[in-house]
């Protein structure tokens, strides 16, 4: 288990100053976590149901890319699948990643991204995921600023250290962490092993891109910064009426 406590230190600043703004409320801690350690990728290779009836579409089928890319970003490291259909994001100088241009035929709006991942090796994010909000895009970062900061870059310009979503959470190496990442236009949610870690309220607020090279992985992405991130059983279901916020309804 890995920490960096000058870091750590420096996020709680920022957690200390953002964190009271309203409309977000960040529930993460140090409870038990419930992860899946077999190797099995069974999810990749065919649909299946949430808990609500919506089916779930698997995004890789643990083999090849398909209409994924890897993403050009200077000094990045090799993309590849191991042997059992996980998709492995090599520790590169910075980032390194994958994308799919266009977005495909996955929604924009009110919809739910699950996954399974891991830090192999290094100290920082070992996953960044890009995805879609309407028009515009943002970045679930697990792990970043040398290895504990989560968060989604960015609201209203501030990224995952300086807005009211970033929290410190410690990560094990080679560990896999179920995630789940639900987007509605009134709230973006995260959870980890089922533990909700972010609540934000975002309707009319500004949802973006961090600057920089993390900008190619739009609309949707995955990323890792000099670090190697494992990622296995990535899905995505469009949400039941049920499940949106009724105050968008």
């Amino acid at each position: 288990m890995k920490t960096t406590l000058i870091r750590g230190t420096t996020i709680a600043g920022f957690l200390f100053i953002f964190g009271l703004s309203s409309g977000c409320v960040n529930q993460s801690d140090d409870g038990d976590h419930q992860t899946d350690d077999g190797d099995s990728n069974s999810t990749n290779s065919a649909e299946d149901k949430g808990s609500s009836g919506k089916a779930w579409k698997s995004v890789f089928d643990g083999k090849t890319l398909g209409d994924w890319e890897v993403t050009d970003y200077a000094g990045r490291g090799e993309v590849s699948f191991d042997e059992n259909g996980s998709l492995v994001l090599g520790m590169g100088i910075e980032l390194t990643g994958v994308h799919l241009p266009g977005g495909g035929d996955y929604p924009t709006i009110d919809y739910e991204i699950a996954l399974q991942a891991k830090r192999g090796q290094g100290g920082d994010f070992f996953c960044g995921l890009t995805f879609p909000y309407s028009d515009s895009n943002a970045t679930l970062i697990l792990g970043g600023w040398g290895g504990a900061l989560i968060g989604i870059s960015s609201i209203d310009d501030f990224d995952a250290s300086e807005n009211e979503t970033g929290d410190v959470y410690v990560f094990e190496e080679n560990r896999w962490y179920n995630v789940r990442l639900r987007v509605t236009k009134a709230k973006l949610e995260a959870w980890i092993d089922e533990k909700k870690i972010i609540d934000c309220e975002v309707d009319n607020r500004k949802i973006s891109m961090r600057a920089g090279e993390v900008e190619l992985a739009a609309p949707l992405g995955l990323c890792s910064y000099a670090t190697t991130g494992v990622i296995r059983k990535m899905r995505i279901r469009k949400l039941t009426p049920n499940e949106i916020p009724t105050s968008q309804n």
